[in-house]
């Protein structure tokens, strides 16, 4: 209380508990945090990741980002919307040397693919879009199966199948060409994101 009412109105302090996805939050809240922290030193952030969906209020949760398709929010909780992620189909230039492409929805079950798996043993649907309709959940085969997003697209660089996946975490894999876009017609939006907050202790 002592350093809120000392500090100047625009600077903010004290601890900052932040609760993000783990690989979004190592890829892309990580930079922002750390930049965050060093422009207000009076912060003191404590950052836990986790894929589970955390009780924000009986955590004790100050921020959270969320990627959830969710339209149902508490209303205990503040949100703000801050994108949606975009979701292709790719694989490593290796891999399309071997076996080829794909070049429609159907011949798709042809090729090794690498999916995510769920805490819950699941996987993740794939959201397959073609000739301009609406995206629909399709659960596919899997060669492998990982529940890790790092350890999923480490498979897919080593040339071990296709898989979809968010722009968002494949961004420098992209641009430096360990992974190319194929079946560019089919990319199609995901989930959308959310800075989530306990209205409680917005101020």
């Amino acid at each position: 209380a002592e350093a809120v009412l000392a500090a100047q109105e625009n600077e903010p302090v004290g601890r900052l508990r932040i609760n993000v996805p783990v690989a979004f939050g190592h890829l892309r809240v990580m930079p922002l945090l750390l930049q965050l922290a060093e422009r207000h030193p009076g912060l003191r952030p404590e950052v836990s990741f986790s894929d589970r969906f955390a009780d924000i209020i009986e955590d004790g949760v100050d921020l959270a980002v969320r990627i959830s398709a969710s339209d149902v929010w508490p209303e205990a909780l503040g949100r703000r919307y801050i994108g949606t992620e975009r979701l292709i189909i790719c694989a490593a230039p290796a891999f399309i040397a071997r076996c080829g492409t794909p070049d429609t929805i159907e011949v798709l079950p042809d090729f090794d693919t690498v999916l995510y798996g769920r805490a819950d043993g699941t996987t993740t649907p794939w959201r397959l879009s073609s000739q301009g309709l609406a995206p629909e959940s399709r659960t596919m085969e899997g060669r492998m199966v990982m529940g890790s997003a790092e350890a999923q697209v480490a498979a897919v660089k080593a040339g071990l199948g296709i898989a979809q996946l968010a722009t968002w975490l494949i961004r420098d894999e992209l641009e430096t060409g360990e992974l190319v876009e194929i079946l560019p017609d089919m990319a199609v939006d995901g989930l959308p994101l959310h800075l989530v907050w306990p209205r409680s202790r917005q101020l």
